[in-house]
């Protein structure tokens, strides 16, 4: 890709679906040689910086979560901030606040960390609901606004949250409408021993805590990802399946709370973005079905009773999955530009 392709000063060049299938690829294999044996968890954050969203990687810690982050800023080439947050830490250190200058004798605004391209939310769910909450207009609208002010965020603006099970100690629950700002949640796992094995064979060989990592794009480039990701076909079928997905949501036995329409919009997203990063311009069920666990199943509240008899959400949507008639129908456009 050279800078003879960009259109204008102002916007990004034009990437086919293929190009920016090919592009995240180069990405994912130089992010694998920093984070061993995540190869699902790998792609996922990746389709949901395709598709545009906010991601929630939500497991023990310990488990990669704040390196996987740090890793994508680095070979997207995106810059990147991090916050901890704690007990006591208030909506104004994530957003920034206006401070008095005594030089001039002025108000200035003193941004806060959400101003970067990627932002890593460490441990989202260690802070109370008001500070949570400072984000939401955030990832909603890529703005922030202050004291009557209203400021832009950077583009492209992705968040990458972690967040430990609500089981542990000094945790809170993130409110309802946040969690459907995320686009998707990831869950991480255990590595086998073989990769364990692997992954503490890689840090005695690179003789260094962690892996230096090679910058394979720019905002830009993100950019340009995101819009090839818009030139994915979807026919009306596919529609009508994710149609049916979110609505079996809502009328499921098991679940109290069904997903929203953003739920809806997730799974179109996701599938386009899952279509790109098979280097095809059309999406299918099989894509839909392959991002629907994590676009659907933290956005629905399950019934209380579910808890005791260890039932979770992720069971509940892949049953779903399985119980909807996907559509058979094939796309006009067989072949990735």
């Amino acid at each position: 890709m050279t800078e003879d392709r960009i259109a204008d000063a102002a916007g990004p060049y034009a990437m086919t679906p293929r190009e920016a299938g090919e592009r995240a690829a180069g990405v994912l294999a130089e992010i694998r040689t920093a984070v061993v044996g995540k190869s699902r968890p790998l792609e996922m954050v990746m389709l949901g910086i395709l598709a545009g969203g906010h991601v929630l990687i939500e497991d023990l810690p310990g488990l990669g979560k704040t390196l996987m982050a740090r890793s994508f800023a680095a070979a997207l080439g995106l810059d990147f901030r991090r916050i901890q947050f704690t007990p006591d830490l208030l909506p104004s250190d994530v957003t920034g606040a206006p401070f008095y200058d005594q030089r001039t004798g002025d108000m200035v605004f003193r941004p806060g960390p959400v101003f970067t391209h990627l932002l890593l939310a460490d441990e989202i769910n260690r802070t109370p609901p008001k500070t949570q909450a400072s984000l939401l207009e955030a990832m909603a609208e890529s703005q922030v606004s202050i004291d009557g002010s209203t400021r832009p965020l950077p583009d492209p603006f992705v968040v990458i949250a972690t967040a430990n099970p609500i089981e542990y100690e000094g945790t809170y629950s993130l409110p309802e409408a946040q969690l459907d700002r995320f686009l998707l949640r990831v869950r991480m796992g255990y590595l086998t021993a073989e990769q364990e094995t692997g992954m503490l064979r890689a840090r005695i060989a690179r003789a260094a805590p962690e892996a230096v990592l090679r910058t394979l794009g720019s905002p830009k480039d993100v950019l340009a990802m995101r819009a090839a990701v818009e030139r994915v076909e979807v026919e009306d079928d596919l529609l009508d399946y994710v149609v049916a997905l979110v609505g079996a949501t809502r009328a499921h036995q098991h679940i109290q709370v069904g997903a929203s329409p953003r739920g809806g919009l997730a799974l179109v997203q996701l599938a386009r973005a899952r279509a790109v990063l098979d280097l095809r311009d059309f999406a299918t069920p099989e894509d839909v079905k392959d991002v629907a666990v994590a676009a659907l199943a933290h956005r629905v509240t399950l019934k209380p009773e579910l808890w005791v008899r260890q039932i979770d959400a992720d069971d509940v949507i892949a049953e779903i999955v399985q119980s909807v008639a996907a559509p058979q129908t094939l796309p006009r456009s067989r072949v990735a530009s």
